[in-house]
């Protein structure tokens, strides 16, 4: 994945992952890399925060489907496939966010940087979560460490991320992204299969 990918390419290919990764799961109520959090709700996060930041900084809204507590595929594909069309209808080219913590962008570069971003992370938790493919992009991931490793301590300090695990310094690209965003990359869930994890 090239850097250069437009957002609604780049979009296509990451959801296009994670919807994969969402179609696969047998084990919504299994525990993710996320302390706390199930392989449930990874897609919960994803389809529950990004309408309202939309809304409130485009005046855009979503599709909505079923809640992740319901149908977690369908709530995913519904999200996914609307978001997708926003970046691909024309008469959303010209439109921006605004947002109290960003500024001003244009639409589909604050989709870009703040959404699909999230979705690439996030993919990479619930494969793992749910015992499937957790490679991620190296491409990518070189051009996100790169663009937040100077704004660690904003990062930080938006409690966003946990705090940095340490990797080894020869480490690959993903393992050091996965550190730097606070997960611990030789996580694996203890009793994904367990009771009550359907």
């Amino acid at each position: 994945m090239a850097p250069s990918d437009p957002p609604a390419e780049r979009h296509r290919r990451i959801a296009g992952v994670f919807t994969e990764r969402v179609r696969g799961a047998r084990s919504w109520n299994a525990p993710s890399p996320v302390p706390g959090w199930t392989a449930r709700d990874v897609v919960r996060h994803l389809t529950e925060w990004f309408p309202a930041f939309l809304s409130a900084g485009a005046g855009i809204d979503l599709p909505r489907g079923p809640s992740a507590d319901e149908d977690p595929v369908a709530a995913w594909q519904v999200h996914s496939d609307g978001v997708q069309w926003v970046l691909d209808d024309p008469r959303t080219a010209d439109r921006k966010l605004t947002n109290e913590h960003i500024g001003t962008l244009p639409l589909a570069e604050a989709i870009d940087r703040f959404y699909t971003a999230d979705v690439f992370m996030h993919t990479w938790d619930l494969a793992r979560a749910t015992g499937q493919d957790d490679r991620l992009d190296p491409g990518f991931c070189a051009e996100l460490l790169a663009g937040m490793e100077p704004m660690e301590e904003v990062l930080r300090s938006s409690g966003q991320y946990g705090p940095r695990v340490e990797v080894p310094a020869d480490a690959d690209v993903q393992t050091r992204l996965i550190g730097f965003i606070g997960r611990d990359p030789d996580w694996r869930p203890r009793d994904a299969d367990g009771p009550g994890a359907s």
